[in-house]
């Protein structure tokens, strides 16, 4: 599968992609319709959604389905040949001659046809099955992503909170003469930033929820579940399985197909049998009949041999696909696998430690600003640094979601 590319913006895959452009103009129509219900759905219900809508996936069942009915093709036998011949050919009267005939294929080749379509289905099983692992990721993708544009709202909300507080105290302040206009000034200036960044976070979550809605591909308004936990769950014996499997199972079907091509293409070297039925006039007079016999002998069978040869190297070359593709994976696994427990260091520090920190800081510097045992400026820049923390927190799940989901979902390169 092609490499799938996510920002803290725009999410672009290979093969679910929408411009971000026409998602734009799409948010903005969606957010001018208040009134448009939106339904909540979990994770789990948002994937079975998305398999059973997909358009990628119906395809992919139609070609189950059409290789399935191929199957009925593996018996092959030669057109009815019907001629008529009338003329002088048997005396100086005008005779009639019929024949018709059959010829059959001898030896494998039926069965090698339906062996060969039999794997053929299997392989579009496979397909289907690598296209549905990536639609599960991008799904999960960007289930967490409209969950992370929800925690900013979040943040954004309390910081609105704490400025709105602050403006009080800070007009407060002025009227009593304890603190000059330049507080006020600087709170309205940032009360104002807070509620001017809330409308472009309005937009953003409208962008990622169509994102998610476009991978369900449905007309309903859904978005995820927010009691759903920010962090995403990852399941540890699960990491890297299920990618290997689908890759090992994808080209040792293609293997399979073409070994049975390639037999396929050895029985077509067999002759093949013909039986026949004539009826004829002599001298006009009628009716005369007889049966006939014969073999299709296959004297120049070197392009069936030629093929033959060339599904063999498909053969060789699925499996060096194959040996590269697994080798890719277990580089990629390393490489994720230190990306996740760096990012995973990052969020402990922040949940263990840094957002009571944050908490602690916000709390003593509203209580000591208040009471007037602290300055203006002391404030803001305490405040500042308490706000920096609780943004590096989202900042730090985001991350970790990114790279639990990768390493949920190793990337599939070159099938």
């Amino acid at each position: 599968m092609k490499k799938l590319l996510y920002n803290l913006r725009k999410i672009t895959f290979a093969n679910f992609s929408l411009p971000l452009r026409t998602l734009r103009l799409i948010t903005f129509l969606l957010i001018t319709v208040a009134s448009q219900a939106q339904t909540k759905i979990s994770l789990e219900k948002a994937i079975e959604l998305a398999k059973s809508n997909n358009i990628d996936l119906k395809i992919a069942d139609k070609e189950i389905e059409k290789q399935n009915i191929l199957k009925k093709t593996a018996f092959q036998p030669d057109p009815l040949q019907v001629q008529y011949q009338g003329g002088q050919f048997n005396s100086a009267d005008f005779d009639h001659n019929v024949s018709v005939q059959q010829f059959f294929p001898l030896g494998n080749i039926t069965k090698a046809n339906r062996q060969l379509q039999e794997e053929l289905a299997k392989l579009a099983e496979k397909r289907k099955a690598l296209s549905s692992y990536e639609l599960e990721k991008a799904v999960t993708l960007a289930y967490y992503q409209y969950l992370y544009g929800v925690s900013i709202q979040k943040l954004n909300s309390e910081l609105n909170e704490i400025y709105t507080k602050f403006l009080r105290n800070a007009e407060l302040r002025f009227k009593t003469g304890e603190s000059g206009n330049i507080e006020v000034i600087s709170a309205k200036a940032k009360v104002k930033e807070i509620e001017t960044q809330k409308t472009q976070l309005e937009y953003d979550l409208a962008i990622y929820q169509k994102q998610l809605q476009f991978f369900i591909q449905t007309n309903e308004n859904i978005i995820p579940d927010q009691n759903t936990a920010l962090q995403y769950v990852f399941i540890e014996n699960e990491k890297n399985s299920k990618a290997e499997s689908l890759i090992t199972e994808f080209y040792q079907q293609q293997i399979s197909v073409y070994q049975k091509e390639a037999g396929t293409f050895k029985a077509l070297r067999t002759p093949k049998v013909g039986l026949g039925y004539f009826a004829q006039t002599i001298n006009t007079e009628s009716l005369f009949q007889g049966f006939t016999a014969g073999l299709q002998i296959p004297l120049f069978g070197g392009v069936n041999t030629a093929k033959a040869k060339a599904s063999e190297i498909g053969i060789s070359q699925s499996q060096l696909a194959l040996d590269k593709n697994k080798m890719i994976l277990n580089l990629q696994k390393d490489e994720l696998q230190h990306n996740f427990q760096k990012q995973q260091k990052n969020l402990e520090y922040y949940q263990n430690e840094g957002l009571q920190y944050a908490n602690q800081i916000i709390d003593t510097a509203q209580k000591s600003y208040a009471n007037g045992d602290m300055s203006y400026w002391s404030y803001i820049s305490f405040l500042n640094q308490a706000i920096d923390i609780k943004k590096q927190y989202a900042e730090a799940t985001h991350s970790y979601n990114q790279s639990a989901i990768e390493m949920q979902f190793p990337t599939i390169k070159n099938n």
